[in-house]
């Protein structure tokens, strides 16, 4: 029997259509989480609980900015950090390694996530939009990673160097919950990884006729003060850390201003020849 092409499937076949694509992407996102599973030595060591060790690349490299500065009282460059990493539950270690598993086997499988969900979304399109979107999973896939590293490589190190050492009184001292490290790094590392997919959202909303050029310049002064409280909440309350979140996020949000001119000039002018 010949698949149903999309304007003969009815509502329940449209559900029962992004089932399949679901139940796929959950696939993808299973298999690549089994191998996290079991390759926890490498997770945890290497990449989860890297950003607590000095010698992570980050630290090495703001304590030479920080000596070529003149700056010799500098955090970045001591030779430990004054904590201890403890688990406190029965069950604390086991829950870390099952959701950290998930959280990187969505992670490594997001470009096979991405693209069940484009299929789904994709045959409802006119031919030219599936054509002028054909870069849409590569893309969205590597603004993603580069989030992802971003938030990993840059907020990561700077909230656990701050946090780390930051005290109230020397009669306290500093014993980590595992599972509130792993968080830290595993949200972190998420959220930059969506942030970075501002320019992709701009664009199905210029689309869509939602967003236009005019209107994001017009509020470019509020999404400058969005950025920085933006900045505030998922960095510590630092002039220098925030500064360093923002500017990627602006560049981003100027990125998309410029995104959103060209879908409209394309608009247009196709606009204008179909009226020639």
């Amino acid at each position: 029997m010949a698949k149903k092409t999309i304007n003969e499937m009815s509502f329940l076949d449209h559900l029962e259509d992004l089932r399949w694509h679901l139940i796929r992407a959950t696939i993808g996102i299973v298999a690549a989480a089994t191998l996290a599973f079991i390759f926890k030595k490498f997770i945890f060591d290497v990449i989860i609980f890297g950003p607590t060790h000095m010698n992570f690349p980050t630290y090495e490299g703001l304590c030479k900015v920080s000596q070529f500065l003149g700056m010799t009282d500098t955090t970045f460059c001591a030779e430990k950090f004054p904590f201890i990493i403890q688990n406190r539950t029965v069950a604390g270690q086991f829950s870390a390694h099952i959701w950290t598993s998930i959280f990187a086997g969505f992670i490594v499988s997001f470009p096979y996530v991405l693209y069940q969900l484009w299929s789904f979304i994709s045959p409802g399109l006119k031919v030219s939009e599936r054509k002028n979107s054909s870069g849409f999973i590569i893309i969205a896939s590597i603004l993603f990673f580069i989030g992802v590293l971003f938030g990993y490589y840059i907020i990561t190190p700077l909230s656990l160097n701050f946090l780390a050492n930051y005290q109230i009184s020397d009669q306290i001292s500093n014993e980590f919950d595992a599972s509130s490290v792993i968080a830290l790094v595993r949200s972190s590392a998420i959220a930059s990884g969506f942030v970075f997919e501002l320019p992709i959202i701009i664009y199905f909303l210029t689309k869509i006729g939602l967003v236009t050029p005019q209107f994001l310049k017009k509020y470019r002064k509020i999404a400058l003060v969005i950025v920085l409280v933006l900045s505030a909440i998922i960095t510590p309350p630092d002039i220098a850390s925030q500064v360093i979140v923002a500017i990627p996020i602006l560049i981003l949000y100027q990125v998309s201003i410029y995104i959103s001119a060209v879908v409209i000039r394309n608009q247009n002018r196709k606009n204008s020849k179909i009226k020639s």
